[in-house]
């Protein structure tokens, strides 16, 4: 069974091994991240090239060998390799720095899977079908997708405000956390589905004036 976790990359250091698509793709979503990416390949794709040329990343244009982890301490270690040979050499090389391993194409030396993701702001939605068909991850993303449209973005954006506000408001966090379970219900989750923020944070505004607190 898989532990679900959801990490902090800012400013981590991460490694790919391997400069195909499959490489880009970890690179993006990395970099998104706030990580910092080093990419070791003799070649890349031309949008891994670009994201050098922008400083964006390092690209160490060279083959792996053993040791071409050691000076950078990675937290994480992609292993993109078309030569599964390669890739099973940096996993080792990777576990014996304590650097945990992601090879989606090798099961039995990965540590880690990234499931299929829907992100709205700060709204993070995940899918993993524990790698037994990333065929139906994708399709539950994509229902995800249309569950929770682009207007959550705008919605968690005014919510995380209005919490530091209530945050300032005497009560602690015991009392904080009821209001919250009242003033937050399925009929929020829909008016914001429909664009209809501005009710929903009328809604929201109501229910907190009616506890008697007035942030």
């Amino acid at each position: 069974m898989l532990y679900p976790l959801n990490l902090e990359l800012s400013a981590k250091v991460c490694a790919i091994i391997g400069g195909g698509r499959v490489a880009e793709r970890k690179a993006q979503g990395l970099l998104a991240a706030g990580a910092r990416v080093t990419v070791i390949a003799p070649e890349a794709t031309a949008g891994l090239r670009q994201l050098a040329e922008q400083r964006l990343l390092c690209w160490r244009q060279e083959e792996y060998r053993p040791g071409s982890l050691q000076e950078l301490c990675p937290l994480l270690v992609f292993c993109t390799a078309d030569v599964p040979a390669v890739n099973r050499q940096a996993a080792a090389e990777a576990r014996s720095l304590g650097a945990l391993v992601n090879a989606a194409a090798q099961p039995e030396i990965t540590d880690f899977q990234v499931p299929s993701r829907v992100q709205r702001g700060d709204l993070l939605l995940t899918v993993s079908t524990g790698g037994g068909s990333p065929a139906f991850s994708r399709l539950l993303r994509e229902r995800l997708e249309q569950e929770y449209p682009e207007s959550f973005t705008a919605f968690m954006d005014w919510l995380a405000k209005l919490r530091a506000e209530i945050k300032q408001v005497p009560g602690g966090s015991d009392t904080h956390q009821q209001l919250w379970r009242q003033v937050l219900n399925q009929q929020i989750i829909d008016l914001v589905r429909a664009g209809e923020l501005r009710q929903a944070e009328d809604e929201i505004r109501h229910g907190i004036t009616d506890a008697g607190i007035k942030p």
